[in-house]
């Protein structure tokens, strides 16, 4: 019976962390864009530094009727913010936030699992642009398509990297072996990790297949009110998973000061860093096109990834 409450209780907690990050992702994400570019119109919203902007956002969207184009493939249609949501969900579960039990569920191919699950949640967006019924929808369901196939390969290369470094794929595991002096020699493949996690998440620069400029906004265009919102919570539920499973695989996790007592919050704050980052590059570089960005992947990220799981290989030998 206890094994039973307990694995309740870190299910309640992970769907909780589920539903409160990924809005005060985008609840930062309005700040941090409104004081960078003087945009004035998120600091109002409710008064004080405009702490209601979000509500107002959810109110907006639970407003707005619920459409279906009439050509669209309706299940497929219909299913699709749910395949873009929840894999992201099933990701935190392996993600741990501590020493020792803090985390969901313990998996022995942590890494393997993680990646594929967030494959899948990229699948939510080819079904709304194939089931869209709309020429702009299904050309930002094939962009997505090529650069998920293009950032895959590296994002699972960087990921090798660290496996081979602590000898496991579990990502607890990789914790436990974890020491301080892999930070210098991995920092290459956390740089291509956390690239290729953005650019599947389809983040500015990398957001080639919304692009709103040239195809209205890509695979979502016929989406709205709270369809459209789930979207939009995938995306900031992918930069928390991102964030975390970069935090854990390159920077160490909860290792720190008095980690016994306070990794849970070395791990918060690395992640929360890294989603700044995220947020900062969005307003700090134009999109890249399409050619720039399978360039970027295969000539670019993929030989970087190549050259670190190399050097580690080396590292690992002369070690041993």
């Amino acid at each position: 019976m206890n094994d039973v409450l307990e694995v309740a209780l870190r299910l309640l907690a992970v769907f909780v962390v589920f539903l409160v990050f990924p809005l005060l992702v985008g609840q930062t994400e309005h700040k941090v864009m409104a004081h960078m570019q003087g945009r004035l119109g998120p600091m109002y919203a409710g008064g004080f530094h405009g702490w209601a902007q979000l509500v107002a956002d959810g109110v907006k969207f639970a407003q707005k009727e619920d459409v279906v184009p009439a050509g669209a493939d309706r299940r497929v249609f219909q299913l699709a913010p749910a395949v873009a949501l929840l894999p992201y969900l099933l990701v935190l579960l392996a993600i741990p936030l501590g020493p020792g039990n803090a985390v969901g569920r313990s998996i022995d191919a942590g890494i393997f699992f993680a990646l594929a699950v967030m494959g899948v949640g990229v699948l939510g967006s080819l079904m709304a642009g194939w089931a869209s019924a709309n020429k702009f929808s299904l050309l930002g369901g094939l962009r997505t398509a090529a650069q998920l196939m293009a950032y895959e390969l590296p994002m699972l290369l960087a990921a090798a990297s660290v496996a081979m470094a602590a000898g496991t794929v579990s990502l607890p595991g990789i914790l436990d072996a974890f020491e301080w002096w892999w930070v210098p020699w991995q920092i290459m493949g956390g740089l291509v990790f956390f690239t290729a996690g953005l650019a599947e998440l389809q983040r500015p620069p990398f957001d080639a297949p919304i692009a709103d400029s040239e195809i209205i906004f890509g695979a979502y265009t016929e989406y709205t009110g709270l369809r459209f919102a789930l979207f939009l919570l995938a995306e900031y539920a992918g930069i928390v998973v991102l964030c975390g499973l970069t935090t854990v695989l390159f920077l160490g996790g909860w290792h720190g000061p008095f980690a016994g007592d306070l990794g849970w919050l070395w791990t918060l704050l690395k992640t929360a860093v890294l989603a700044f980052v995220v947020i900062w590059l969005r307003v700090s570089y134009p999109r890249l096109r399409e050619d720039q960005l399978q360039r970027l992947a295969w000539t670019g990220l993929i030989p970087l990834a190549l050259a670190q799981i190399a050097l580690t290989g080396v590292v690992k030998v002369v070690i041993s």
